[in-house]
């Protein structure tokens, strides 16, 4: 399910002339019957609400006073969200003529003619208050309320995201808090200016219209909608300088390819692009490659393996996100913990939609093809999940790939990238002409249209991230990501675990020992694919090409790592 509530306002959009009709209210209960949260969004005062509508107890928050009120129905509890204006300012409206001036716990309100007058004394008084309209209705409110502000407020006690919302409509109060849902509805009967804004405009006005979106709530979750949705996620450009979008709900996708061909900074790039837009997600990161990315609370490390509550704990508040660093975990026991972690996110989802994307990098270490025969703990559905791995044909096929929406192919050879998958997972490979990608260049496949795999830009990080440098500087890499100098004849076999023990066993080799992992492309090799540092593997390979002596390379590769890196040898 992806509409968790549904977020009303009262007047013009479920109550005609103040008055709800029973059909109208049958519909809103069918909405909590599905376990839906109904929120009510208005500008009415709660005192007067309640007298016109005793059935706010079918709502789960009402959001009154046009953002400054928050209300607990089941509890009778309320809270005040701002500072109700100063008396001098009601007794000055007033004096200077406003009429039908009405006082709630925060709000201060008024009618036309009258908003120039309440501009004046607002000006006068020196206050910093903000005049808002409702069609007829005068409003002046702290500065900063509205009923955006407010159903924000409903949506943190609720421990819901605005992504899982549908709000509905009519008035020029409501843009900011339909602004502020996944998906925007107005009622027909609404003010134009609002139509023209929102998602989906209804055939039918008031309390009938709300009944439209409640039936195509209940029948599809506004499946229908998902073309007209304002919200989207690019992946990159094509070469016609046209995005690749990709839905921001019930797609999965993979990027897969040769190793160091940029898979990692195209994901971190799609993860910022979730990050600047709210939407809650969650790094599954076999190598703590991730654990430096700010948008996201690190857990565990090599060290101390993270634990599934903790990371539930975390994804529990909307604004949270995480990337739970799997480096602590032995390598034979990282399946176990995913298994046991993905019942756990799939039960979040059920129950208020996130994490709304799952990104597991370096997925052939959690999610083996050997899982397909003792059975996926997989009870629903996956969507939103994004893998990771150069070995595509090592996930389960059945479970897992066969699920898969978009495919992404990097690196070298992207035909044999998607010919791989396809063979995976018994369909037919795309047709397409042998392709050599240029740096940052990808190649996609949207699975469920009829059209070729095309080749795109991908959008890269908005800020290129010194990543993971304790790990790799001074952390404590597995043994089969080791360096190992080991000379021409196979005679040593000195481990390198991370950065610093390199440039300490650099220095103590024999030159012949050193020569030789250079020219044979074993270092720039590690930096690529494991450090994952393609610009230092790039300063290797200038080392490799050229004939310089062993001094000479060492001193330039330990600059180059100096430069990048802080390394205690």
């Amino acid at each position: 399910m992806r509409y968790h509530a549904l977020a009303c306002d009262y007047d013009g959009t479920i109550a005609w002339d103040g008055v709800v009709s029973p059909q109208t209210i049958e519909a809103l209960q069918e909405v909590r019957k599905s376990g839906r949260k109904l929120i009510l969004v208005t500008g009415r005062e709660l005192d007067d609400l309640t007298r016109v509508f005793p059935q706010v107890d079918l709502f789960d928050r009402i959001v009154a006073e046009n953002g400054a009120v928050l209300y607990r129905p089941a509890t009778r509890e309320e809270r005040t969200l701002g500072e109700r204006p100063p008396e001098e300012f009601v007794r000055e409206l007033i004096r200077r003529g406003a009429e039908r001036v009405s006082v709630g716990r925060v709000i201060v309100a008024t009618w036309r003619p009258h908003e120039t007058t309440a501009v004046e004394v607002i000006r006068d008084l020196g206050l910093e208050l903000q005049v808002i309209f409702n069609k007829g209705a005068v409003m002046v409110l702290p500065s900063g309320i509205n009923k955006a502000s407010g159903l924000k407020a409903a949506l943190q006690e609720l421990g819901l995201s605005s992504h899982n919302v549908v709000g509905i409509g009519d008035a020029e109060n409501d843009h900011a808090f339909l602004g502020l849902c996944e998906c925007s509805v107005a009622v027909q009967n609404a003010l134009d200016t609002l139509k023209e804004r929102v998602d989906w405009v209804t055939s039918k006005g008031h309390g009938d219209g709300a009944i439209e979106l409640i039936q195509a709530l209940m029948a599809t979750d506004l499946m229908a909608l998902e073309d007209r949705l304002h919200h989207g996620l690019s992946l990159g450009k094509r070469a016609d300088g046209s995005d690749v979008w990709l839905p921001p709900y019930g797609k999965n996708v993979l990027i897969s390819g040769s190793s160091g061909g940029g898979e990692s900074t195209l994901a971190m790039g799609f993860v910022e692009r979730l990050e600047e837009q709210g939407y809650q997600y969650l790094i599954v990161d076999p190598e703590g490659d991730y654990t430096t990315f700010a948008g996201s609370i690190a857990l565990g490390d090599d060290r101390r393996p993270p634990s599934v509550p903790e990371v539930v704990d975390v994804l529990s508040k909307p604004e949270q996100n995480a990337a739970v660093n799997l480096t602590g975990v032995g390598l034979d026991e990282r399946p176990a913990f995913f298994s046991a972690l993905l019942p756990r996110l799939q039960e979040l989802r059920a129950k208020t939609g996130r994490p709304h994307w799952i990104i597991v990098d370096e997925a052939h270490h959690v999610l083996p093809s050997s899982w397909e025969a003792a059975g996926l703990p997989v009870s629903q559905p996956m969507y939103g999940v994004m893998l990771i791995t150069v070995q595509p044909d090592s996930l389960p096929a059945a479970a897992i790939l066969s699920g898969i929406d978009i495919v992404i192919a990097i690196g070298q050879n992207p035909g044999d990238t998607l010919q791989r998958f396809s063979d995976t997972v018994g369909k037919q490979a795309p047709r397409i002409a042998p392709t050599t990608l240029q740096a940052g260049e990808a190649v996609g496949w949207f699975r469920d249209s009829n059209k070729p795999p095309f080749i795109f830009q991908s959008a890269r990080p908005r800020s290129e991230r010194r990543r993971h440098r304790r790990k790799y500087a001074e952390g404590e890499l597995t043994p089969d990501l080791c360096f190992y100098f080991r000379g021409p004849e196979g005679k040593l076999n000195l481990k390198a675990q991370n950065l610093a023990m390199f440039l300490q066993i650099a220095d103590g080799v024999d030159d012949e020992t050193w020569q030789f992992h250079l020219k044979n492309g074993d270092i720039s090799r590690w930096f690529r694919e494991v450090i994952k540092d393609h610009e230092l593997a790039h300063e290797a390979e200038s080392m490799e090409r050229d004939d310089v002596a062993a001094k000479e390379s060492r001193k330039y590769i330990r600059a180059q790592i100096e430069q990048r890196y802080i390394v205690s040898v």
